[in-house]
């Protein structure tokens, strides 16, 4: 079986054309591929699949091998697939994506036939909780603020959260207490975690825990979730780009106030290709 390894801001998953290639058992393969010791190594699998809706269709899982419904980084490095190599025609800007949250609409950004950024209209930002929110992880009394935008996501600001103790998001014992905000009871399906530290209204730090995967070093749709919730909440300027840093890199996030549309923008590189035993 044919794979490409991609990576957008070191969200890295491992990537099979099923436009020429069949996978038999998905999650089996996601547990297997993914692994960093054993296999080739990613946040998880993406299958890049045929769609009667859209240029294609991203089919996501999680390294522990669950399925899930959208992913930002992923869906720009599927983006860059089918224009790289060729699923969609060179002369075309825009590109349709279908997942498991409905179809995203992306603007391609090319140089010398290539894609290198994209920006994805990542849809209306729904609230899931109380703005904010109190609950209880692992002894701490915390506030958070829920976000859907395909993904839900609970956003935990350190200026309102002083149980965490820590005035820098790296400075988060994620081995110690990250599984326990993932499969809190108040998440019946587990839940995305963001923590936050403010630096102006257009610039905040992030760390991020995702469901079946753990620590990630970006999560496309926890920075979208994130300045969503930070501008609902009135701590982050809408209607501008705000910058996320990520251990991964940067990305751009736009929340527009009189919609609750999210509008994201990042890059997306092909690392290497090979074949894998199926």
């Amino acid at each position: 079986m044919k794979f490409t390894k991609m990576q957008g801001c070191g969200n890295d998953y491992v990537y099979v054309n099923c436009f020429s290639e069949k996978v038999k058992d998905p999650s089996s393969l996601a547990v297997k591929i993914a692994d960093r010791h054993y296999g080739v190594g990613g946040d998880g699998l993406i299958l890049i699949e045929p769609s009667d809706k859209a240029d294609a269709y991203m089919h996501m899982f999680n390294l522990d091998g669950s399925e899930g419904n959208m992913c930002g980084n992923g869906i720009r490095c599927v983006a860059k697939y089918i224009y790289d190599h060729g699923i969609i025609p060179s002369d075309r800007d825009e590109a349709v994506i279908d997942t498991k949250s409905g179809l995203k609409k992306i603007k391609l950004y090319t140089d010398n036939g290539k894609m290198t950024h994209a920006t994805v209209d990542m849809g209306i930002a729904k609230l899931t909780s109380e703005l904010p929110e109190d609950i209880t992880v692992h002894g701490m009394h915390l506030r958070f603020i829920g976000i859907d935008v395909g993904n839900p996501h609970a956003i935990y600001f350190l200026s309102d959260n002083p149980e965490l103790n820590v005035s820098k998001v790296s400075d988060l014992d994620f081995l110690l207490y990250g599984h326990d905000f993932e499969t809190h009871e108040r998440f019946p399906e587990k839940v995305n975690s963001e923590f936050i530290r403010i630096i102006s209204p257009t610039e905040i730090d992030f760390r991020v825990w995702e469901r079946g995967s753990g620590e990630t070093l970006a999560c496309g749709t926890g920075a979208t979730a994130s300045v969503a919730a930070g501008c609902m909440a009135k701590k982050l300027q809408p209607d501008t780009e705000v910058t996320v840093h990520l251990i991964g890199g940067d990305l751009k996030i736009k929340y527009e106030s009189a919609t609750g549309r999210c509008f994201m923008t990042g890059p997306a590189v092909e690392v290497f290709s090979g074949d894998f035993p199926d």
